[in-house]
């Protein structure tokens, strides 16, 4: 057994749909907490949505595989790219200098093409001295 949520959002200028979505869920529903169950919905579908939509759309190429292993090369690539995104959330909510040089860049296609480029043309010691670079410029 299971209980069926369709919800239609109309939007207040055009009166048209703005947002329609469905949900399966074992909870019992009345109305009371219908809305609730729904906004939890919408929330998850959020959460699991975004990260993929990040690593797609913003540089990190997650729909290309260049994993020509015979077992399990492109899974442990797809793990790699995690730990670099998790790395990258993580610096992007802590580490100052970080975030001034996503701000300088503006946006994070630009960061990461201008990380690669200076891994190619220049010895990196270590994080900090990249980020520095790429916010104040960089001697040869």
């Amino acid at each position: 057994m299971f209980n069926f949520i369709e919800y239609w959002q109309y939007s207040k200028k055009t009166n048209k749909v703005s947002y329609h979505n469905t949900w399966v869920t074992d909870f019992t529903l009345t109305k009371e907490n219908a809305y609730i169950i729904m906004r939890g919905g919408r929330a998850r579908w959020k959460i699991e949505n975004e990260p993929f939509n990040t690593l797609k759309n913003q540089g990190y190429n997650l729909g290309h595989n260049y994993g020509l292993g015979e077992k399990h090369l492109a899974t442990v690539f797809t793990m790699l790219m995690m730990l670099a995104f998790l790395v990258d959330q993580t610096q992007q909510l802590c580490c100052a200098l970080f975030q001034s040089v996503w701000k300088k860049l503006g946006n994070k296609i630009s960061l990461w093409e201008s990380i690669r480029s200076y891994f190619k043309c220049s010895l990196i010691e270590s994080m900090e001295m990249l980020y520095r670079a790429l916010l104040y410029g960089f001697k040869a």
